[in-house]
């Protein structure tokens, strides 16, 4: 069964940095789009980063671009985050996405398996 495994969440300083992965199995990761979104408390899922099934393009949401970078290692099935500069607004879980072709979206029914999650706290 697919499997995804979110880790790498934890409290950070404003300003800091911090790196998400996510460990997928049960599917052939390289065929497959995936995005990473979070959901802050009391608000709605949102969308952060998505990328190509081979890794060849990636985009992000406005709130994240220049500080967020997507990337994957299909050989090691495992998606990654690297966060920069965070803000406190980043505050959220952070989840990633199984997307259901090659190429990433921003809507949620573009994606058919999520991982549990991982808390992401900004504070000073």
């Amino acid at each position: 069964q697919v499997q995804l495994v979110e880790s790498g969440g934890g409290l950070a300083q404003p300003g800091g940095s911090l790196r998400l992965s996510c460990a997928a199995s049960g599917f052939t990761f390289s065929s497959y789009a995936m995005s990473w979104a979070r959901q802050a408390p009391g608000k709605g899922l949102e969308w952060v980063t998505g990328i190509y099934s081979d890794g060849s393009d990636t985009y992000y949401a406005d709130s994240v671009k220049g500080r967020f970078t997507i990337s994957r290692d299909n050989a090691k099935n495992t998606l990654y985050l690297q966060m920069n500069s965070l803000k406190p607004e980043d505050t959220a879980r952070y989840y990633c996405a199984k997307g259901r072709s090659v190429v990433p979206g921003p809507r949620s029914d573009e994606y058919d398996y999520w991982g549990q999650g991982t808390q992401v706290t900004v504070s000073s």
